[in-house]
């Protein structure tokens, strides 16, 4: 698998910029920079266009989504489109917080190229994640998590999964992450590897872009129910659809 890399990086983000330095030095992938979308330069017409909140998909989402994940969603879709420009097998897309372990993260790279397709989606997030493992090699693991996790902080994407997620996201009402653990309506799998060599370095970074701070109390609650019920729809919404998708191409551990 030739894979090619880019890191996600807001210009205006400038103490993050030694983070993106720090992964071209250290990706075991040569990284291009990708400009990201400022959510907060974006005009009336510019959201209109691709943001349909609440009653687009299901389950639905119960909350409005702010600029900075606009902007976030539209960067994710700047890299799926960059590896497919690339011509190369796979990208190793990063955001602009990520720090990674210069010992295990080029063996956790290795490992998932050695094992993927086109059309596989494998992320190296920043906490453990559990899961049957589909695959194994060494001390590294190809799991499935039961519910995609959040965040995308570093994925191999092949280019068919690339191709797949541009497709379904011309419009959206959610975060990027929320809309990947929508498996019926990806229909894509999304694998992990454990270890993965890879840390969240927002609060080094000056905290997130994205986020509004200082919701009062009661909004607070009030989300904090609605999250639950969504969490539990997100439970079945995934169930359902890996039963589907297990009888159609579940691959053997090898």
């Amino acid at each position: 698998m030739r894979a090619a890399g880019f890191v996600i990086h807001l210009a205006r983000a400038e103490r993050r910029r030694a983070l993106v330095a720090d992964l071209q030095r250290l990706s075991p992938v040569p990284v291009t920079v990708l400009a990201a979308v400022d959510g907060g330069l974006l005009d009336e017409a510019a959201v209109e266009a691709v943001y349909q909140p609440h009653d687009l998909l299901e389950p639905r989402y119960p909350f409005v989504i702010s600029r900075g994940e606009i902007g976030c969603f539209l960067s994710h879709r700047k890299a799926w489109q960059a590896i497919l420009d690339s011509g190369a097998d796979a990208g190793l897309v990063f955001e602009d917080d990520v720090v990674i372990d210069p010992e295990v993260f080029p063996r956790a790279v290795e490992a998932a190229l050695g094992w993927m397709g086109r059309g596989d989606w494998i992320e190296f997030q920043t906490r453990p994640v559990d899961g049957p493992v589909i695959h194994s090699v060494g001390a590294f693991r190809i799991v499935e998590p039961q519910v995609p996790p959040f965040r995308l902080s570093a994925q191999l994407i092949g280019a068919e999964a690339a191709a797949r997620l541009l497709a379904v996201t011309e419009r959206f009402d959610r975060p990027v992450d929320g809309v990947l653990q929508l498996l019926g309506v990806t229909e894509q799998r999304i694998l992990c590897v454990e270890p993965s060599g890879v840390r969240d370095g927002t609060a080094a970074a000056g905290g997130t872009t994205i986020q509004a701070k200082g919701t009062p109390l009661l909004a607070e609650l009030t989300k904090s129910w609605h999250r639950s019920a969504y969490r539990r729809a997100i439970r079945a919404h995934v169930a359902k659809a890996r039963a589907r998708m297990d009888q159609r191409d579940r691959r053997p551990l090898r």
